[in-house]
């Protein structure tokens, strides 16, 4: 099972590409035991200039602003929505505060994006599964590209991100569909402050 997303265009994209790089480096193929926690700072550290990162955009205080490790949350949405369709059991993730993207310009479904600030926030989640899980990811010029790799079949989870608005805000609510299961499961809701047009 793969998902790839498009880099998209901005005047960031070569410091948003030397992170990613610098980051998948550090994540290497993490393989993720039976039981075992996943941690998205345990693996990629700080994200400091002294470790070789770069400026970037980043969304601080639901403004858009330049910061050390910038770009690194489109790998943290990639891994989180991986883990949803893996069928992996999300301990914590935050989304973002606001909604930067048209449909046009967006790279991942609205509710499947995951912010990590180093020491504050995180993406964690454990395999609940009898079997490991790796994962594992690439990188273009162009795209970020990112799977599973189970040593049995494992079927895709179906994920459903159901959108509300409500003036200033958006709701979306994350349902994932288990092939088998007589209802699906309700993940939670994210809410986001819309951009000014």
């Amino acid at each position: 099972m793969s998902v790839t997303q498009s880099l998209g265009q901005s005047s960031h994209l070569e410091g948003k590409r030397h992170n990613l790089t610098l980051a998948l480096q550090r994540l290497g193929e993490p393989c993720i035991e039976p039981g075992a926690l996943f941690s998205f700072w345990a693996l990629v550290g700080n994200p400091s200039r002294r470790r070789g990162f770069v400026p970037g955009r980043n969304v601080v205080g639901g403004h858009l602003q330049e910061s050390d490790g910038g770009g690194l949350c489109q790998l943290s949405g990639l891994i989180y929505l991986l883990a949803l369709r893996a069928g992996l059991r999300i301990v914590e993730r935050y989304p973002h505060s606001v909604d930067l993207y048209t449909e046009a310009t967006r790279y991942t479904p609205l509710g499947a994006d995951a912010t990590v600030v180093y020491g504050y926030k995180d993406l964690r989640f454990l395999n609940p599964h009898p079997f490991p899980v790796v994962l594992g990811f690439s990188l273009s010029e162009s795209a970020l590209t990112g799977q599973v790799r189970t040593p049995v079949v494992l079927e895709p989870r179906t994920v459903e991100f159901t959108l509300q608005e409500e003036g200033d805000f958006r709701r979306v609510r994350t349902w994932r569909h288990t092939p088998g299961a007589s209802a699906p499961e309700d993940l939670g809701e994210s809410r986001y402050r819309r951009t000014p047009t």
